[in-house]
């Protein structure tokens, strides 16, 4: 049996993610701080699935916590075979105008935290000659976006090189790039997205299928949609001052900018 933990999976991709595995037949550990939410989620993963969740309430940004998860995905005795790097959050002004505290917190569980978690995991996963690590990235590490985007872009580069380092043990590695997907992120972030129009929004669990089917493919990147396939091999190829330029554009200072935290969810 395939045992997936997956963090900040209380909502959003998470969840998508905990869904998804679910249907495949797949054990879940469900990490994130609302152990209520994570109950009901491992109750209607259960009577829809059959699957058993086990719940790991955690705070990864508090060391003692994120240790306690990361010695699950060290325990020999019960082998973890897929890690879900997910947990995240933003902020609603661009870096300038962000309390520096919040900045930080924000670049610690973006990219600290898969750092650690994933290299606990490894070793097991290269003895067994098996298993997979997910890590959420977002397009917006494809363009100069503050803080979240260069840790986003870190995410991506991190995963392309863990992939080719553990392709020789049969370990896949797929960095999950999606664009704006309909989950609480925005709202908890405080991000006006209300301009938006229909057209850019992802389905959370559509994400997921295609991120499903690209590591079943043994596909470095997962992007869903032709937008944002599009919009990732425009980003590739526009000349990077010329993008910053356009970008610096739309980011003005806030009325106001209060710290909004929305740790449990990304993208």
């Amino acid at each position: 049996m395939t045992t997936v933990l997956i963090t900040g999976a209380s909502a959003g991709l998470g969840a998508a993610f905990a869904r998804g595995f679910a249907a495949k037949g797949c054990d879940l550990i469900l990490v994130a701080r609302d152990t209520g939410r994570l109950e009901d989620l491992a109750g209607e993963l259960a009577a829809a699935h059959g699957t058993a969740s086990e719940v790991l309430t955690a705070d990864l940004l508090d060391p003692a916590q994120c240790a306690t998860v990361a010695a699950r995905l060290a325990d020999p005795d019960r082998p973890v075979d897929v890690l879900v790097n997910n947990a995240g959050f933003g902020l609603p002004a661009p870096f300038p105008y962000s309390p520096v505290e919040d900045e930080e917190r924000m670049l610690d569980l973006l990219v600290k935290v898969p750092l650690k978690l994933t290299h606990t995991l490894v070793p097991g996963l290269r003895e067994r000659r098996r298993g997979a690590v997910l890590n959420v990235s977002s397009v917006a590490g494809l363009l100069p976006t503050g803080t979240y985007g260069a840790a986003k872009a870190w995410i991506t580069a991190f995963s392309e090189s863990l992939r080719v380092d553990l392709a020789p043990y049969g370990v896949r590695v797929l960095a999950v790039v999606p664009g704006f997907t309909r989950t609480e992120f925005q709202e908890r972030a405080g991000m006006d997205v209300s301009a938006l129009p229909d057209s850019v929004w992802l389905d959370a669990d559509a994400v997921v299928a295609r991120a499903l089917k690209d590591l079943a493919l043994r596909r470095p990147l997962s992007i869903t949609g032709r937008r944002y396939k599009a919009y990732a091999l425009a980003a590739r190829h526009l000349p990077r001052g010329f993008v910053a330029r356009r970008m610096a554009r739309d980011r003005r200072p806030p009325a106001s900018a209060p710290a909004h935290r929305a740790q449990d969810v990304a993208d």
